[in-house]
């Protein structure tokens, strides 16, 4: 076994190990050369190299899809385990240095792109020579970098039930219901969950947080809504709203762009909005670096301004809502 193991520290390479690392995450030769910013046949060369030095094949295809074989797969979990030991001993010796230099890979879900990157640009500001990544996707994706490990910290706004997992409540994200400026529904006050019940619904696709906090609340007042559509995306679904095809729940902060002012409006619906929690989250299994933890301090302190800027736009709303229904002598 010793010699085994001379013979891989003497032939492998880190660059290889990266290659490799980043092809078994993306499943694509392509997509791990336009990573590294590598060719094509580099990244082939690089990986024939390593297949030699292991002695067994290090992927296979299935299904015209590239997978890590078993050895493969031990291969890659050793590779996260040492480039999460290297990052931690970069952010290490940075900070004997006195400096914030390392390395933070942040996943957050869809709807938190509507703030997350602003954190991360103030953070940015205060620690300029720190490299961040920052990957937004749907839940499901995100569940899977979770257990793949792909990244530091995530930002979710439904924790998973599966133990190990840290999380961190820090800032508010509220749900509400809606429609077009031009919806009948944006004249009428307190609207029953029944009422809404009979308009047609936009729904994000299955395993969306927000549609499943939705569903579950008509289920549990035994209502089956009109589902109209399911679309990918908080964009699209806004896009719907305008032109009239139905009403959706959101996260307020999908409104956060265009304002009360925007094309689109909130109702008021009886147990809305629901306020839900932002989290950051983050495997127990793993240490965080100095860069995470850093930023996970930066986070925390950012919810209160956060809050405040969400208590503004529900008061924005708040306020046309009270101008259109006096106008209209709507009372209570």
């Amino acid at each position: 076994m010793g010699e085994m193991s001379d013979h891989l520290i003497r032939h492998l390479t880190l660059r290889q190990l990266q290659i490799f690392e980043a092809i078994v995450r993306l499943g694509s030769y392509t997509k791990a050369a336009e990573e590294l910013f590598l060719t094509q046949p580099t990244v082939s060369m690089q990986i024939k190299k390593l297949t030699e030095t292991i002695g067994l094949p290090l992927f296979e295809q299935v299904e015209r899809k590239t997978r890590a074989t078993e050895v493969g797969t031990e291969l890659y979990q050793a590779c996260k385990g040492m480039f999460d030991t290297l990052s931690n001993l970069e952010s290490s010796i940075a900070n004997f240095k006195g400096l914030r230099r390392g390395r933070l890979r942040l996943g957050v879900i869809t709807t938190a792109q509507y703030f997350a990157p602003e954190i991360l640009g103030g953070f940015c500001d205060e620690y300029p020579e720190v490299d961040v990544s920052l990957k937004v996707t749907n839940r499901d994706r995100v569940l899977h970098r979770i257990n793949q490990g792909e990244d530091d910290l995530y930002i979710l706004g439904q924790v998973p039930e599966e133990a190990g997992l840290v999380s961190v409540p820090f800032a508010p994200n509220p749900m509400v219901v809606v429609a077009s400026k031009e919806h009948p529904l944006t004249r009428e006050r307190n609207i029953s969950l029944e009422r809404l019940a009979q308009e047609p619904l936009i729904l994000r696709e299955p395993g969306s947080g927000i549609r499943d906090t939705t569903m579950r609340l008509f289920a549990e007042r035994e209502l089956r809504p009109i589902v109209r559509m399911e679309l990918g995306s908080n964009e699209a679904i806004k896009h719907a709203v305008v032109g009239g095809l139905g009403v959706s729940v959101l996260s307020l902060h999908t409104l956060t762009l265009e304002g009360a002012t925007g094309p689109v409006d909130t109702l008021d619906v009886q147990g809305f909005p629901i306020f839900r929690q932002w989290y950051l989250v983050y495997s127990k299994e793993r240490e965080l670096s100095l860069i995470a933890k850093t930023f996970l301090d930066f986070a925390e302190k950012a919810g209160p301004r956060i809050h405040a800027h969400m208590d503004k736009l529900l008061s924005d709303f708040s306020l046309i809502h009270q101008e259109r229904w006096r106008s209209l002598g709507v009372n209570d």
